[in-house]
């Protein structure tokens, strides 16, 4: 198969660099000496929590480095705080609230996409907390399309695009978690700034061995892409390869696609950290290169 994706451009996500606290001048050098072609930022984390003025800096220094954060992910860490679908309206309003100072500095970092999980509720201690057909489907989409209406609205004096993610199911029917809930959240908010995040470890928790059906379900929308992989039973997040996502079924489809933008790797090197070494960036960024060629020769 003729090879489209040899210019295929691998971020890393910033949390792979949390655990050693690195500055943004040690995470270009990383990159450059790696190959990677820049990292997606991460609100409320490390860099990022500076004035508007250090984000503008830090996205200069990047830029000069001929590196990209073209995508950034938005505030996700608060269950209810975070939750553009909240039932409770004030608590809603907050989050497009605060989600709006996030795209302003994204925006400042030089991103064009901003990743958003459609809800944020998540397991607690291993109890159902979220099912949409309980709570009430019209009721749940009605809260998103609010919510992105608003920000969208919002994006439009930036340019800047929204991409939502594909959510994990945990044991209920978590918002994002199946096919019709993301074809859903495009029909009722349709907006040229609107597309999709495809979360590979999220899909394969979620359909198993018919993982594909959320590439192709989102296909003719995806903007942004998470790569992680997984045994299928949790969100472990470990380096694509070392789980049971099919990546030569993937990388197919991405190649026959033509897709040449950032491809984000929501992972750390799957090496002896947390510190991560060089030549474990290295190692982590030939092996994702070797998986694309393996893929196409197959």
């Amino acid at each position: 198969m003729e090879n489209n994706l040899k210019n295929l451009r691998f971020v890393p996500c910033y949390d792979g660099f949390l655990s050693g606290n690195k500055s943004a001048s040690e995470i270009i050098d990383i990159c450059k000496a790696s190959g990677f072609y820049g990292i997606e930022g991460m609100a409320e984390y490390g860099i990022f929590n500076g004035s508007m003025a250090e984000l503008t800096k830090i996205g200069e220094d990047f830029k000069k480095a001929g590196l990209s954060l073209d995508t950034f992910h938005l505030n996700w860490e608060h269950q209810e705080l975070d939750d553009m679908s909240n039932l409770y309206e004030c608590d809603r309003r907050r989050v497009v609230e605060k989600t709006k100072r996030w795209i302003e500095k994204a925006v400042a970092c030089g991103s064009t996409i901003g990743i958003m999980h459609p809800c944020n509720r998540r397991r607690w201690n291993g109890l159902l907390c979220y099912d949409i057909a309980i709570e009430g489907e019209d009721l749940i989409y009605g809260q998103v399309q609010k919510s992105l209406q608003d920000l969208l609205k919002f994006c439009e004096q930036f340019n800047f695009k929204i991409a939502v993610e594909n959510f994990v199911p945990y044991s209920g029917g978590m918002l994002g978690s199946r096919n019709e809930h993301m074809l859903r959240i495009y029909e009722d908010s349709k907006h040229p700034l609107l597309g999709f995040c495809l979360d590979t470890g999220h899909a394969l928790m979620s359909f198993g061995k018919d993982v594909m059906s959320a590439y192709y379900a989102m296909e003719e929308h995806l903007i942004a892409f998470h790569l992680a992989d997984n045994a299928g039973d949790r969100d472990s997040h470990i380096l694509p390869g070392h789980g049971n996502f099919p990546w030569g079924d993937f990388f197919k489809a991405l190649n026959k696609r033509g897709f040449t933008g950032n491809v984000c790797v929501e992972t750390p090197p799957f090496d002896i950290g947390p510190n991560y070494s060089i030549e474990a960036w290295c190692k982590m960024f030939k092996e994702l290169n070797e998986l694309v060629e393996k893929s196409l020769e197959e």
